[in-house]
């Protein structure tokens, strides 16, 4: 099986990583295999669906030029610094150049032991594995920058949890993993040389544009501020809730990683959280901006020694860059709530049009997806507008505001048809609802039954689009289907 690996990270110094092979499996069998992002990458998934593709995706067999290593990171888990953490349970296979030039890492996730597991077993269980796949390809088809899904195998060896689970491995796709624990890992260990070619190395991967400045540390802080201030506002748009956004968890390259408890909202909640361990709703919905900021004044305390020889002036140079995260977070959530209120001008009280919906809708427990995807129609035909109030337990509560929007709407010469056509771009018919994600789980894990997480994948994959015959999937929880908790899982 041809991988046409080109290993840039391998080739840093070895205090980067650690290398290391995956622990052979059993009896890997294929669950899933991303026939369009195979194609994407330039490999042949009829290859990857065979047995010797279960062999490799399983990490038995390596591929050629495959330089299997775990990488090095510490971070900030739920605001407490953890000095090593590193790739547990996950090994970097190598490095791959996709058709459109476009540099990715090849990862699998569950392959065994490596010298960061600490305690533990190195392997992951099929629910995990299934749920990351799940939302990370329904994130990429909302145009959200994240994490791709290659693969995911079985490897018919069980997991201890709480219980005993099938075991699985799933194959992830990555701009890079390099995060801000990352440089937290050489920051802690007064390690300037590491630093300083973990900069330039991010920097030219990631943000070519910038590699020859002359202050490589601080364009690479710009541009990682202004990366994560726009993918948090894009979460907010589709009602994201990450669930644990620890500094190891927030990739350098603005893709949105590890959905260990992630969850989406059904109703609108600013502080709801989902994740089993969030007990004080660090990582609400709400927060994450304010937790982004958080995470870059990490990132900017490691690149300090860079940024100038002077403590107070490289302090200065941080803080004037980690100020400028509020506008620019701002500016990109405001672009999100325009779309989705199909403003296609640029007006002062559209963000407080904005938030009085949300208020509203916040009060009364309305659902957001439905909400803003019923909008779409209501900018059509205002007489949906009756429809959309059935939706809130005071109907004068949603008239009152249609008002305001309407009044705001007719201030700009644009066609309705046009406009609900824009609308329906930014506001999704599906997303991967919780209770729909725990039915495909509990089917595969119990039955050995795929057919509803096929579904799903196969659903979330055109979230814009109205899709009749699976409007059931777009239903919120019933009160006993409602997922009051998500969990890492590993």
């Amino acid at each position: 099986m041809t991988f046409a690996f080109d290993n840039t990270y391998a080739r840093l110094p070895a205090r980067f990583f650690a290398p290391v092979s995956p622990t052979k499996v059993r009896a890997p069998r294929v669950v899933k295999v991303n026939r369009a992002l195979a194609e994407e990458l330039g490999l042949d998934a009829d290859q990857l669906t065979s047995p010797a593709g279960a062999e490799m995706l399983a990490g038995n067999e390596l591929p050629a030029g495959a330089e299997p290593i775990a990488l090095a990171y510490a971070g900030h888990q739920f605001g407490s610094f953890v000095r090593q953490l590193g790739d547990g349970r996950a090994i970097l296979l190598g490095e791959l150049v996709d058709k459109r030039g476009r540099r990715v890492d090849v990862q699998l996730k569950g392959s065994g032991r490596t010298p960061f597991s600490r305690q533990g077993d190195g392997r992951a269980a099929l629910g995990p594995v299934l749920r990351e796949y799940i939302v990370s390809e329904a994130m990429a088809a909302l145009g959200i920058p994240t994490t791709r899904a290659l693969a995911a195998v079985v490897t018919g060896e069980p997991v201890r949890r709480d219980e005993i689970l099938p075991g699985a491995v799933l194959t992830r796709v990555a701009a890079s993993h390099i995060r801000v624990g990352t440089f937290e890992f050489f920051a802690a260990r007064g390690d300037r040389e590491a630093l300083r070619t973990l900069t330039s190395y991010a920097l030219r991967r990631h943000y070519p544009d910038a590699a020859d400045a002359r202050n490589e540390a601080l364009a690479l802080l710009e541009r990682v501020v202004q990366a994560q201030a726009n993918l948090v506002a894009r979460w907010l748009g589709v009602g994201f809730v990450h669930g644990v956004m620890n500094t190891d968890n927030t990739a350098i390259a603005g893709e949105t990683i590890d959905y260990g408890p992630c969850a989406f909202l059904d109703e609108y909640d600013p502080n709801k959280t989902f994740s089993s361990i969030d007990h004080g709703g660090r990582y609400a919905f709400a927060n994450q901006p304010r937790i982004a900021q958080w995470n870059l004044a990490r990132f900017a305390e490691t690149l300090l020694p860079l940024l100038a020889d002077d403590q107070d002036e490289a302090i200065r140079m941080a803080t004037e860059c980690l100020e400028r995260f509020s506008t620019l977070f701002a500016a990109a959530h405001a672009r999100v709530l325009r779309a989705k209120l199909g403003l296609a001008s640029d007006e002062e009280d559209d963000t407080a049009l904005a938030a009085d919906l949300l208020d509203r809708m916040a009060s009364r427990g309305v659902d957001y997806t439905i909400l803003f995807r019923s909008l779409c129609a209501a900018a059509e035909d205002p007489a949906e507008d009756a429809r959309i109030a059935t939706l809130f337990a005071e109907p004068g509560a949603f008239h009152d505001w249609s008002q305001s929007w309407r009044r705001r709407l007719a201030r700009e010469d644009l066609a309705p048809q046009a406009r609900a056509a824009a609308m329906r771009l930014a506001n999704p018919a599906f997303i991967p609802r919780n209770h729909r994600i725990a039915q495909a789980i509990e089917a595969a894990v119990r039955r050995d039954d795929f057919e509803p997480f096929e579904t799903l994948v196969r659903v979330l994959g055109h979230p814009y689009e109205d899709q009749a015959e699976f409007v059931h999937l777009a239903d919120p929880p019933r009160q006993d289907e409602r997922v009051l908790e998500t969990f890492c899982g590993t």
